[in-house]
């Protein structure tokens, strides 16, 4: 419910600060003194147009913040931790305006676009009077009121989930049947390309393995004249290297007394005819063991040629091969046996349909039961507020060829206000006073459902006096103590059932104008309402009759 209400430099508001209680609470003052700037400045703070004209002349900017607690609204928390913007018990909107016209909305602290302002705010507060959230003239509220009524909230929240799971299964079905041809050959193509790596069969390292094996190949005459050339160079029995080396060692050998440099020279010399008649051996070896293979270079040539072709088919570098062949057949997989990802998915979409058709035509059941019932409350609730000659009607059409989240059902309520008259949308016949009589008729019916926890009703008691305003009165006092109801009025009969009183006056001070609201008890409150009764001019009569209104209000 709404618990505080801040308001700094709005039209003819300086500084007001407001605590509101549960319960129903009544704004009166004079005719002109403002009693209406609280409601446009609430109203901003859900979302409604803003315009610089609305700043106080002088000011740059008006501020106004309003603290709702939500402890019990489990759809606002909902939507709050959606958007990442809970913070506890408490929803604090605020909306900042310039003399510019500009304006900033906030929630919770962090800033907010209207929208949300708005969604969040029809959670939180319902007014009824000639305003952009009177939703009683929207056909949505018609199907949730009358589901509220019927306690058929978590069924109507099964059958949205339902109708969305539906739509998601169709959606995909839908996109795999128009895909279809497409999807054919796109496995038609894969599985060639698959089949074509499958028939290369290349090994992991096979490649690099190859390459190399075809470099060795291609220089095997080369490598063996070196070998032959070499070999001579080391053998030759006049200037060979074996034969100079002997000659050496021998020399170095003949030297007596020879210095440890010269000893030490000579002993890398032995060994070096050591380590040169072992590469001289490994060369025979090689030149006696190897044979010249075209054949084995034409074969590996073909299947470098191979890799290298279906690498450059695909674009792609030869050495990733191997990978593109795995993505491939993980993509075929995929593609692959169309006929039974479609009959899957139809399966599934029938299944999420009858579900929901199941859930929607209970729910149709229950709103036709309910329909009834509501109607004829509605219409003993009119009669007693002096629309004798009004009728409430529901019309509920069930059309199963066009399912929306909320079932096969368009709800609406209808009026008539004159006999004979036929029945017709509430905005097409009903006045401003007779349409805020039509919605306390339906809330007081409601109520005891009802999840928006706050009711505003502005001047719902037009045109009406006697009796039948001490009928509002009490229907609005029984409304404040199911949960909270502000009521703009002008009848001591409305008033005095309020269990808080707000007063609505404005002064003048020099060149400046300012409206304050003033919380009445006690005297204070039985002034007001002998002021509504009498006029300015106050008597022992009408203070009396204000004190005996307020005193039988408290017993019922």
């Amino acid at each position: 419910m709404l618990t505080h209400l801040s308001i700094k430099n709005f039209t003819l508001v300086q500084t007001l600060e407001l605590e509101l209680n549960q319960g129903m609470t009544a704004l009166t003052g004079e005719t002109g003194a403002g009693k209406s700037i609280m409601l446009d400045a609430l109203g901003l703070t859900l979302g409604d147009r803003a315009a610089g004209d609305l700043v106080k002349a002088g000011q740059d900017k008006a501020d106004i913040c309003a603290s709702f607690d939500i402890s019990n609204i489990p759809t606002a928390r909902d939507w709050l931790k959606q958007h990442e913007l809970e913070q506890d018990s408490e929803c604090l909107l605020r909306r900042v305006i310039t003399k510019e016209g500009r304006s900033r909305g906030f929630i919770n602290g962090q800033a907010a676009p209207l929208q949300q302002l708005r969604e969040l705010g029809e959670m939180l507060i319902d007014i009824h009077s000639q305003h952009e959230h009177q939703s009683l003239l929207k056909k949505e509220t018609h199907s949730r009121l009358l589901d509220d009524f019927a306690n058929n909230q978590d069924l109507a929240k099964t059958c949205k989930e339902q109708f969305r799971d539906w739509q998601h299964k169709h959606n995909l079905f839908t996109q795999a049947r128009d895909n279809f041809e497409e999807m054919n050959a796109r496995a038609q193509l894969l599985r060639y390309q698959a089949q074509e790596l499958d028939a290369l069969a290349l090994e992991k390292g096979e490649l690099a393995s190859l390459e190399a094996e075809q470099r060795q190949l291609a220089n095997a005459e080369e490598i063996l004249l070196n070998t032959q050339q070499v070999s001579q160079l080391c053998e030759d029995e006049e200037s060979g290297i074996l034969q100079l080396l002997q000659q050496a060692v021998h020399k170095l050998g003949d030297i007596d007394d020879k210095p440890a440099s010269l000893g030490n020279a000579e002993a890398l010399m032995i060994e070096a005819q050591v380590q040169l008649n072992e590469a001289q051996a490994e060369l025979r070896s090689h030149m006696d063991s190897f044979e010249l293979d075209p054949q084995r270079l034409k074969e590996v040539e073909d299947r470098l040629s191979s890799a290298y072709e279906i690498a450059r088919k695909h674009r792609i570098q030869p050495e990733t091969l191997l990978s593109f062949h795995a993505r491939l057949q993980e993509e075929l997989e995929q593609v692959d046996g169309g006929d039974a990802r479609l009959d899957q998915l139809l399966k599934e979409t029938e299944a999420a349909h009858t579900s929901f058709s199941s859930t929607a035509n209970k729910l149709s059941r229950k709103r036709q039961q309910a329909a009834k019932k509501l109607i004829d409350r509605v219409n003993e609730q009119l009669q007693k507020l002096a629309m004798k000659s009004a009728s409430f009607t529901i019309e509920l059409n069930t059309n199963n060829s066009q399912p929306t989240p909320s079932g096969f059902d368009t709800v609406e309520f209808l009026i008539s206000t004159n006999p004979g008259q036929a029945h017709k949308s509430l905005n097409k016949v009903a006045s401003g006073g007779e349409l805020s009589r039509i919605s306390l008729a339906v809330q007081v019916v409601t109520a005891q459902s009802s999840t928006i926890p706050t009711l505003i009703f502005d001047e719902v008691d037009v045109g009406i006096g006697g009796a039948t305003a001490d009928i509002v009165g009490q229907l609005l006092r029984s409304l404040g103590a199911q949960g909270q109801v502000l009521c703009v009025t002008h009848l001591p009969q409305v008033a005095s059932k309020a269990h808080q009183h707000l007063q609505v006056h404005k002064y003048s001070s020099g060149n400046n104008t300012q409206t304050e609201l003033t919380e009445l008890n006690g005297e204070a409150k039985i002034t007001e309402i002998a002021r509504m009764l009498g006029g300015e001019k106050l008597t022992k009569q009408t203070l009396a009759h204000a004190k005996e209104m307020i005193d039988l209000s408290t017993v019922h």
